[in-house]
């Protein structure tokens, strides 16, 4: 199973943690503990229940549950006093509060893929909602001048995607057209957030075969 969360995607099969295509280094442990607040994220797990799971049959204390948090918040580039993922729930446990899409296992496969890319990043895009701005929680983050911290948002459905403006300061425009509701995006479309462009780019497992046979 794949869990897609903000800009990162957790793959419970092959165990690896990928942020905007790079794998994010963390412990065993940490990886385990991200994995059991991902999939129970429908509630809060308390302390006893996470290290009943994290370290069967030993007994360890609050502490080392505590560095596995700390460890993990650091992964995930966020702190106890502002928490886009992890949530401490007092005197508990913790609970993972970020939107989370799930992918089973090669459920993807030949199907279509799309994508928003700048000059020097691509950001894949999965079924259901995406923001983009400077939020460290954002699918797409854009930390530039200009950029609302939710700028806007691109919601996919089945083969189609639409981007809509979330009240952002200095708009949202496609091919220079202001964007004022759900906004159907065609391949190739240019999407300006203030001062930055991103490319839409939608590919088929047709216009991938096509690609290899024209090379």
């Amino acid at each position: 199973m794949t869990y897609r969360f903000a800009r990162f995607s957790l793959n419970s099969d092959t165990r690896e943690l990928v942020a905007d295509g790079s794998e994010v280094r963390v412990s065993p442990k940490a990886l385990d503990l991200l994995l059991l607040l991902v999939e129970h994220r429908s509630k809060a797990v308390s302390k006893a229940e996470l290290m009943e799971r994290l370290w069967p049959s030993t007994f360890v204390g609050d502490a080392n549950l505590a560095t596995l948090v700390a460890e993990l918040r650091r992964a995930l580039g966020e702190s106890a006093a502002d928490p886009h993922f992890v949530r401490t729930v007092h005197r508990f446990g913790y609970r993972f509060v970020a939107d989370v899409i799930e992918t089973a296992a090669g459920s993807a496969a030949g199907d279509t893929r799309m994508y928003l890319t700048t000059a020097d990043r691509q950001f894949p895009l999965s079924q259901g909602s995406a923001d983009i701005g400077r939020s460290s929680g954002a699918a797409v983050r854009i930390d530039a001048a200009g950029v609302s911290r939710r700028h806007a948002r691109i919601v996919v459905t089945g083969h189609e995607a639409r981007v809509e403006d979330l009240g952002s300061k200095n708009g949202t425009f496609v091919d220079a057209k202001p964007v004022t509701g759900a906004c159907l995006l065609k391949d190739g479309d240019e999407i300006r957030i203030g001062p930055v462009a991103l490319t839409f780019r939608i590919v088929t497992p047709t216009r991938a075969t096509d690609t290899m046979r024209s090379s």
